[in-house]
């Protein structure tokens, strides 16, 4: 078998100066000299005959097109060999490694805490880290193997990712509980069409907002916007407008502790997916498979 052109040590520096986007930043992370791990990356895209990234003073170091799909494999490889390398030291029956799951900001509360508790205590040997970020961001984390689960909601999946519905969500209308509406059960949209909706835009959630909407041939009107989920509440309970939330948390106060009411939405509408999101390569490791088993498996509760 012909030897590597290149080491485990320089796919690492690499990776992590990718992550940081300086060789400094690498640097100290790594606990190593800045010029020790700039000779690695210099020898690495020596033998690789291929210029991985550029780096300048004002902008740090930036990725070509072929460094980034290098990054993507770069990643795979150490993951294999950490893979490997707790095969050798466990019992390789016993999944065990690195797992990293990404999960959309508002979901997150939900669902990582259950990971981190019930999921380690089946699988103690698996180094369970977790992460946030927003419905696109998720997906490029997963395709350039940053990331090995992400938890989304529904929108477009593309060919080389693979998902499982884990629960589902229905949209309400959310109003301070000194509202005149707050006793109602439910309430229909043209009902509050007039009113100011405090709107929760971070994607996908503000076009399922207006999607909403829009089936019934009206466009709410807009008194501001928001990417925050506790904003809107916070808002809301003050009184300065209404909003539009699938996401139910089980404290029905803002973060200011003023009370909230949920309103049901008459007639009800579609329910929005919570999904699991994995790559659709066949080498999937083991840990990731036992992560995806868990969440399609576990009794998540109805108010997501």
């Amino acid at each position: 078998m012909a030897s590597l052109p290149f080491t485990l040590r320089q796919l690492r520096y690499f990776v992590f100066a990718a992550e940081a986007g300086t060789v400094i930043g690498a640097a100290s992370k790594l606990g190593v000299s800045s010029s020790a791990l700039s000779d690695a990356i210099t020898e690495l895209q020596r033998v690789l005959d291929t210029t991985l990234c550029v780096r300048t003073k004002s902008q740090g170091l930036t990725l070509t097109p072929a460094g980034t799909r290098f990054l993507a494999d770069a990643r795979r490889l150490l993951h294999q060999a950490a893979d490997l390398a707790s095969a050798l030291a466990t019992d390789a029956r016993e999944p065990s490694g690195p797992l990293v799951v990404s999960c959309y900001p508002t979901l997150a509360p939900a669902i990582l805490p259950v990971f981190l508790e019930n999921f380690q205590k089946q699988h103690p040997l698996v180094r369970l880290a977790v992460t946030e970020g927003t419905q696109d961001k998720l997906k490029d984390q997963l395709e350039s193997g940053e990331v090995d689960i992400a938890i989304a909601y529904d929108g477009p999946i593309r060919g080389e990712l693979r998902g499982a519905r884990l629960f589902e969500l229905h949209a309400y209308v959310l109003v301070a509980a000194s509202d005149p509406l707050a006793g109602r059960k439910t309430i229909r949209l043209e009902e509050m069409v007039d009113g100011d909706l405090i709107f929760f835009e971070a994607a996908p959630s503000g076009d399922h907002t207006l999607s909403l909407f829009a089936e019934h041939g009206l466009y709410p009107k807009i008194l501001h916007r928001t990417e925050s989920f506790e904003v809107v509440r916070t808002l809301v309970a003050r009184g300065l407008g209404y909003g539009i939330l699938v996401q139910r948390p089980v404290n029905t106060a803002s973060y200011e502790g003023l009370p909230l009411a949920m309103i049901e939405i008459d007639p009800p509408v579609r329910p929005v997916g919570v999904n699991i999101l994995w790559s659709n390569r066949p080498d999937v490791p083991r840990r990731v498979t036992a992560l995806i088993d868990f969440a399609c498996s576990y009794q998540w509760a109805a108010s997501g």
